[in-house]
């Protein structure tokens, strides 16, 4: 999910009373709900689509879980002590313990990849031990319903704080109905992808619109229609072969999940992969294989 979807998951779960525990219980859950997308930082030393045989992978396995928050919660707890030498440290903050600090940061950065799995995008649970990607297909990337339930959720409960009253109850309540709203999506995804012709399917929720679904049928790519001309003109397994050694297209490749291959105008091959297929923006997801020559369908 988007980075604003894991800031709203931490703030709520501090809301619902997990950041009484510890002084900055606050920061923790939220910074640790995007802890996991730490791993953007590859672009540093990974270029193109490179990174996205990186991304979700190590950050988001168990080991990101287990050793990220162990960073997050010293950083956390050296501020604390930094401001409190300085004779800056708020009155009104509780003692910060480091104990809840790793507690309530691994808890939250445990969420990131558990909300990660919801799309189709998918995420590898358990890397770098098993390199597999799980995908849920239940929820869009940015779901602004998500976001509307949620972001109410913590302002009421700001809100009622401010007053004297229960701020944990709205935070309860949201949580509870976004577990019911992402089951709703999940039944949806699976009743459009059981009655797909072809099997298997992938069920694609739609931005803005998550009761709606574009199915995806990976084993009848090339038999897409774009505009009225046919989408998969090459056969997958030569230009698979051919992009072996590059590292753009191996990192594409790791990623991808329905690749196909496209003829380009000069006879080479474009992969593409049918989930982020956009005749519109046609270089987003896709690589250029300008060595690997087209060999056409029977």
């Amino acid at each position: 999910m988007d980075n604003l979807t894991h800031s709203l998951a931490g703030a709520v779960l501090g809301q619902m009373g997990l950041k009484k525990k510890t002084g900055l219980a606050m920061p923790a859950l939220i910074l640790g709900a995007n802890l996991p997308d730490i791993d953007a930082i590859s672009l540093l030393w990974l270029e193109g689509k490179e990174s996205l045989g990186f991304r979700r992978g190590i950050t988001h396995g168990p080991l990101g879980v287990i050793i990220l928050p162990f960073f997050l919660s010293a950083l956390l707890w050296s501020w604390d002590r930094w401001q409190d030498r300085r004779g800056k440290r708020p009155e009104s903050r509780a003692p910060v313990s480091f104990k809840w600090l790793y507690i309530l940061g691994a808890f939250a950065c445990l969420t990131h990849p558990l909300m990660d799995w919801l799309n189709v995008y998918g995420v590898r649970f358990l890397y770098p031990f098993d390199k597999s990607w799980y995908y849920g297909d239940t929820l869009f990337i940015i779901d602004v319903w998500l976001w509307a339930l949620l972001g109410f959720a913590v302002w009421l409960s700001l809100r009622l704080e401010k007053k004297g009253g229960d701020g944990k109850k709205p935070a309860r309540i949201a949580v509870t109905v976004s577990l019911a709203y992402i089951a709703l999506n999940w039944m949806i995804s699976s009743t459009a992808e059981d009655k797909a012709s072809g099997q298997p399917a992938i069920a694609s929720p739609l931005p803005g619109a998550s009761w709606q679904r574009e199915v995806i049928e990976p084993y009848r790519v090339d038999q897409w229609l774009i505009d009225g001309k046919p989408v998969g003109k090459c056969a997958l397994e030569p230009a698979v072969a051919g992009a072996q050694g590059n590292s753009q297209a191996e990192g594409f490749l790791t990623w991808s999940r329905v690749p196909f291959a496209q003829r380009a105008e000069d006879g080479s091959v474009i992969l593409y992969d049918a989930r982020f297929y956009d005749p519109r923006a046609r270089d987003r997801f896709s690589i250029a294989l300008p060595d690997v020559k087209c060999q056409p369908l029977e």
